[in-house]
């Protein structure tokens, strides 16, 4: 964060024709913007919008209304530009890549132990981290992969505590037999693992994607570039890194709460407002990507409003 250009932001929105705060979260997200980019009247010209794909072993225990297929097939469509990310992403000029990672070799079963081994999520960790665009200005992160709604209700309970039950959802729709299973498998995975510290909870509960997701995460902070997050599973991903390292999301805001019932909680936990809550829950940084219209809206009117000295108009 850059201190100077976030004052000069502030300095510059009391200026702005127009009452003190009439524009709302829309001034703090231009400032918080402003921060990061360095400059106290900034641009938003090349967002980036990165989906990571990963296959789950937890498949293996029924808890998806989808088969494990249909990842595989997303990525196909996701590529001919035929999903509503595509349709999100080209609305709001960013480009968009898809970083599938080992589609060939889904993760472990992480009821009978660790869901990968130190290589493979540093390995997805570095596809995380050098899929990200050093000249992009603002980042959107999303996901594809049949059984992560189970890992990142793993995670957040293996980082949060709680019962299992405060944090599985329906995910892709399952039943209420469905929804008792997947509480199961959540119990059962922390039973399986040790997960003392935050990566290693990443390691024995999550999916090649959802490391993914945290690395590109992280490589945005040192790069100060803004990001949105998308839903629960992507939150699920900056979890891990908010609790490694205190202060790691302040580069990132929520772009909306989900459908996903735990959703909402893990945003409380992580300390972040939703911009938006459209009862979405289809993940691919949907939610997120939606949202890139309102900071782009935030950043243009702090940028190009003219003060009340430039516009002759009297501040009374």
């Amino acid at each position: 964060m850059d201190r100077e250009a976030e004052a000069g932001a502030r300095e510059r929105n009391g200026q702005l024709t127009k009452p003190p705060g009439a524009l709302g979260r829309l001034e703090d997200l231009a400032i918080w913007y402003a921060g990061w980019r360095g400059d106290a009247r900034p641009q938003l010209e090349r967002p980036q919008v990165l989906i990571f794909a990963g296959k789950h072993g937890i498949c293996a225990q029924g808890v998806s209304a989808f088969p494990a297929e249909v990842t595989v097939q997303m990525v196909a469509n996701f590529e001919q530009g035929g999903a509503a990310i595509n349709q999100l992403a080209g609305a709001f000029g960013a480009t968009m890549d898809v970083v599938a990672i080992d589609l060939d070799e889904p993760t472990e079963d992480f009821t009978q132990g660790p869901a990968m081994t130190e290589d493979e999520v540093v390995a997805a960790l570095h596809a995380g981290w050098d899929s990200v665009d050093p000249e992009a200005d603002l980042l959107v992160t999303g996901e594809m992969g049949i059984g992560n709604t189970t890992s990142a209700a793993a995670i957040a309970h293996a980082l949060f505590g709680g019962s299992p039950e405060n944090w599985v959802g329906r995910g892709t729709g399952v039943d209420d037999a469905g929804l008792a299973n997947k509480t199961r498998v959540v119990r059962e995975g922390l039973a399986a693992n040790a997960t003392e510290t935050p990566l290693e909870v990443l390691r024995c509960l999550g999916g090649r994607e959802v490391a993914g997701m945290a690395g590109a995460i992280a490589r945005a902070r040192s790069l100060r570039i803004p990001v949105i997050l998308d839903g629960y599973i992507c939150c699920a991903a900056a979890a891990v890194l908010a609790e490694a390292a205190p202060g790691a999301l302040d580069h990132c805001v929520a772009g909306h709460v989900s459908a996903e019932a735990p959703h909402r909680e893990l945003l409380g936990k992580l300390g972040k407002e939703p911009l938006l809550s459209l009862g979405m829950r289809l993940g691919e940084g949907s939610g997120a990507a939606l949202a890139i219209g309102v900071l782009k809206g935030a950043v243009a009117t702090h940028s190009g409003m003219a003060t009340f000295a430039e516009a002759g108009v009297s501040d009374g």
